[in-house]
């Protein structure tokens, strides 16, 4: 008799033989089965009949999807696509995850983040942006060496990878781009990114700030590279650092650079009212009201922080379909305010959320900006403004969405790629547990999280990282950061 693998014949949960006892449950939907259509079947050429199944057995499912199913059931995965959901029997040889004590979602989507500055946590504390910037990110982020930088892309990926984190856009530094995306493939991690484009700027260091034309073609040989990759996990995105930093000629350069190759454009506006003054002083307008002058409109375009926007100008990023990523920790830290998510989402924009650099934070935690992106809410409009079902959309489906991929990824439903998470249900912070949208919302933890599949390969088994080595970032990182605040002058 053929016994079907599990994940627990590898040391990991447990071992399975016959159909897992669902617990009961109240849920706001009734389960359902759903199976993958025949156009879908034929569409996705990795889910053949040959391929690897893997079932997580028994879960509380929290689809995402456009009714925000909440079912009791099944997820079938064959190669990197989810095949069914709901009550399913899988092949002889499938690898079973007994996931009764969890509850199963979409990988979460991190819509803003700065890999290059993992390094640099604890070394830019109590300061505002631009004075954070000039005194310490920069030159710090200038004396990075490829090792540093690299090192720096791991560590910042394992903590991301270990609390539920699927897909990124990363905001690389000028140099050493090909580090960071060496290591995201390596750790696994679905990537849109790009290196920073800076041609100018007071108090950018002489090694931060390149030639227009050198940019611009550093960044072409660098999508041409890693658009090409065999993991398919890079897609390079087109990254003007801010409006302070950039000429218009850069600018308009990524802006067109972007829109031949259906890449995504990002960078920092509306973020701290030092900044918007100093924009206003320099371009005579708003910096949003400048890039929109230079051509930034339509999907692919994404904008970090929005804290400083106007009525007027939320309005008009809604008419010219540009995101916005919500980073609340860093808002906070920085004393920059709190981004009106609930008049954003009102006007029709669709907003992520980021954790942005670990510096300014001090931590990826996407759960911690979840919460308070649900809570601040509750200050800056009314409490129900922003529903904890409906603030979990923004870390899921509306990432997706910002980087282009709803259809893809974001939602638990057949056909999608399986980037998938089960976070346990059974913590005491966690229990009674009785909703499970707003216990992920208001009680889970990095911590909470058991398994992380992307594209159907498990990256984190029983809250173990499968790809990166922690042992040695643990052991490494402290000599590393203290070899580059030498480097960089920086005590």
């Amino acid at each position: 008799m053929n016994r079907r693998r599990t994940i627990g014949d590898w040391g990991f949960g447990k071992t399975v033989r016959g159909a897992a006892k669902t617990p009961a449950q109240p849920e706001p939907k009734q389960q359902s089965s759903v199976k993958a259509s025949a156009s879908e079947q034929a569409r996705r050429g990795s889910a053949t009949a040959s391929a690897p199944e893997l079932l997580l057995r028994g879960a509380t499912i929290v689809t995402c999807d456009d009714e925000d199913r909440v079912l009791q059931g099944d997820v079938l995965v064959r190669g990197d696509r989810i095949l069914q959901v709901g009550k399913v029997r899988p092949s002889a040889g499938a690898q079973v995850v007994d996931a009764k004590d969890t509850i199963v979602l979409p990988g979460l989507v991190m819509a803003h983040v700065h890999l290059c500055q993992v390094l640099l946590r604890g070394m830019a504390d109590d300061l505002p942006l631009l004075s954070w910037l000039r005194e310490r990110i920069w030159p710090l982020e200038a004396a990075h060496d490829e090792h540093s930088m690299g090192l720096s892309a791991e560590l910042g990926l394992a903590e991301m990878l270990l609390g539920g984190v699927t897909s990124i856009l990363d905001l690389g530094s000028v140099h050493h781009q090909d580090a960071v995306f060496e290591a995201c493939v390596k750790s696994g991690m679905r990537t849109f990114g790009g290196k920073s484009l800076m041609d100018r700027g007071e108090g950018v260091p002489r090694r931060l700030k390149e030639s227009t034309r050198a940019s611009l073609r550093d960044g072409e040989e660098l999508e041409r590279r890693w658009n090409a990759h065999p993991s398919g996990l890079v897609r390079y995105a087109w990254i003007p650092r801010f409006i302070l930093s950039c000429t218009e000629a850069q600018i308009r350069g990524a802006l067109e650079r972007a829109e031949a190759s259906g890449a995504l454009f990002h960078t920092h506006a509306a973020e701290h009212a030092g900044e918007r003054e100093a924009v206003r002083t320099l371009l005579g307008a708003d910096d949003v009201d400048v890039l929109r002058s230079f051509g930034m409109r339509g999907r692919r375009c994404s904008i970090a922080h929005g804290v400083q926007l106007t009525a007027r100008q939320i309005r008009q990023l809604a008419k010219d379909e540009v995101s916005v990523v919500h980073c609340p920790s860093a808002n906070l830290k920085l004393g920059s305010g709190v981004a009106q998510v609930p008049k954003l989402l009102a006007a029709g924009v669709t907003v992520g959320v980021g954790a942005d650099g670990a510096p300014c934070n001090n931590n990826l935690d996407p759960w911690r900006e979840l919460r308070l992106a649900a809570q601040l809410a509750s200050i800056t409009a009314a409490p129900g403004e922003l529903t904890a079902r409906r603030a979990l959309r923004l870390l899921t489906i509306d990432g997706a969405r910002l980087l282009g991929r709803e259809a893809e990824q974001g939602s638990v439903e057949p056909g999608k790629v399986a980037d998938l998470i089960c976070v346990r249900r059974t913590g005491a912070h966690l229990l009674p547990a009785l909703d499970p949208i707003t216990t992920l919302v208001y009680a889970a933890r990095p911590t909470d999280v058991t398994h992380v599949f992307i594209g159907g390969r498990p990256v984190v088994r029983g809250g173990e990282l499968q790809t990166l080595d922690t042992d040695r970032l643990s052991r490494t990182a402290p000599k590393e950061a203290q070899r580059l605040a030498r480097r960089a002058g920086v005590s």
